[in-house]
């Protein structure tokens, strides 16, 4: 299927000009609109209220986010429902357990999908893909986490992805490992004279190592 012009690929496109991996770029910029957005228009939409008091709020991951939100009665309204559920178990004396789960990491798997699903249909040679590969190929590209996920559907099926895209990541992957083991071998005691010769960018790779293995990272 060839891909098009549309959202994806300009924020693709747009991610890919930056360090790290795009599509957590993405996620990470969608996410907090979708806090951001969920907190303005969602406050006193009662699905949506059901829905965070059954998962018992935010996950700790984003949860730690709505500090650097404005809109404090918005937050005092869901803080309110979750803590007047916790006071309610803790006078029963009876374990507390969300039924549901975080509806930021929903959404972010419901985002993540659709890039994945994205990228994995730009296989043919059409103007608009030949693009993407061009300028996806100057990016960081995926994190591993992120790969496996385009390898992969969340059940566990095998995706179909483009030559282009598996030679890029495991060749990405398989430099960085032989980065590490420089990196590694170099901070032997008495080797800090070799180790003052590796360029910036080797001198701090374990910190694109973090990123790389870790989606929750924020670039």
């Amino acid at each position: 299927m060839a891909v098009e012009k549309h959202i994806n690929f300009f924020e693709l496109q747009k991610a890919s000009e930056k360090p790290g991996c795009p599509l957590c770029r993405i996620v990470s910029d969608r996410a907090h609109k979708y806090i951001d957005n969920t907190l303005f228009e969602h406050i006193t939409n009662r699905g949506f209220r059901a829905l965070y008091r059954a998962a018992g709020g935010f996950c700790a991951f984003h949860s730690r986010h709505l500090v650097s939100f404005r809109d404090g009665l918005a937050v005092a309204i869901l803080a309110r429902d979750i803590l007047e559920d916790r006071i309610a178990s803790f006078e029963k004396k009876s374990f507390w357990r969300p039924k549901g789960r975080c509806p930021v990491c929903i959404e972010r798997e419901k985002i993540e999908q659709e890039y994945l699903d994205f990228l994995a249909n730009s296989s043919g040679n059409s103007p608009e893909e030949q693009e993407l590969r061009e300028f996806f190929k100057a990016s960081d590209g995926l994190c591993a986490p992120h790969y496996h996920g385009l390898l992969f559907t969340p059940k566990g099926g095998k995706r179909s992805v483009p030559v282009w895209l598996k030679n890029f990541h495991e060749q990405k992957f398989k430099k960085l490992k032989t980065r590490l083991d420089t990196f590694i071998e170099l901070s032997a005691y008495g080797r800090q004279a070799e180790f003052a010769q590796l360029n910036e960018k080797d001198q701090i790779v374990w910190k694109e190592a973090a990123a790389c293995l870790n989606t929750n990272i924020e670039t």
